[in-house]
């Protein structure tokens, strides 16, 4: 068969499922046709395993699985993550915090980092890799800690990884990140199909999502050396609430790409 028509078929397929359906399907193409992309190799044969390996994506796909788990790697700042379930996606929302931890990092320089709630450890890793400060993470997930490591070591920085409850064992720190858990208990009753496949533990935020935001405002004081500053996604809606977890410091809101009110970030 042509690349091109298993291609196009594949398209039609997950148009059902999705207004990105050429891009996705040449995605999974090119990442289970041998790097083949159908866009510039069009009259390419394919063979019967990548065939049937590309199919077998599709159909996993039209489940609503998330294509990023489907490929099994992601891109963040430019870099390249492994994903899985057991970790939240990199999103680009995410790189609106990680490009003002930068500017701070370069501004003010700060040489040490804590992540928390590392999942896939994007955050980390991006701000060793780009900002050259002495990382280190947690999460309470096991698995993610792996992850985080595994990232680590595709990207070729050096990142400490604890098994750990947010700043549980941690030491005092230039700069704090954190992408917590942030979806309220409404919306974690009628998540989109494709984020309910990533793990709830990384999710649920509580009633008003800052269940885990309350927490890291009791628990940051103690990490975080005076003229540094943590910085925290949010959900929609959250911010100003989140600020107000801080109360006599310095806090101020930064707009994602999409003008939602994502970063929270203090300064201590």
């Amino acid at each position: 068969m042509k690349l091109k028509e298993a291609y196009l078929r594949a398209r039609t397929a997950l148009s059902a499922v999705t207004d990105e359906a050429a891009r996705e399907a040449d995605l999974i193409f090119a990442r289970f046709a041998g790097g083949k992309r159908p866009v510039l190799s069009p009259d390419e044969e394919i063979g019967e395993e990548a065939l049937a390996a590309a199919e077998r994506a599709v159909e996993r796909r039209l489940k609503r699985e998330p294509l990023q788990y489907i490929l099994g790697s992601w891109g963040f700042m430019g870099l390249d993550f492994a994903v899985g379930p057991e970790a939240l996606i990199p999103r680009q929302d995410t790189e609106t915090l990680c490009e003002e931890a930068l500017r701070l990092i370069k501004e003010r320089g700060y040489e040490t980092l804590l992540d928390i709630c590392t999942g896939t450890g994007c955050i980390a890793v991006s701000l060793a890799k780009l900002g050259g400060v002495r990382a280190e993470a947690s999460d309470i997930s096991p698995d993610c800690v792996r992850l985080a490591r595994q990232n680590a070591e595709r990207n070729g920085v050096h990142l400490t990884v604890r098994e750990a409850d947010l700043f549980r064992g941690a030491g005092v720190y230039d700069v704090v990140t954190a992408n917590p858990p942030y979806i309220t208990d409404e919306d974690m009753a009628s998540l989109q199909p494709e984020v309910a496949f990533e793990p709830a533990l990384a999710l649920a935020g509580g009633a008003d999502g800052l269940d885990v935001c309350r927490r890291i405002a009791r628990e940051a004081d103690a990490h975080i050396r005076r003229g540094g500053a943590l910085l925290m996604e949010v959900g929609a809606g959250e911010a100003r609430a989140a600020a107000a977890l801080f109360p006599g410091r310095t806090a101020r809101i930064i707009k994602d790409l999409n003008g939602v009110e994502r970063v929270v970030v203090v300064e201590f």
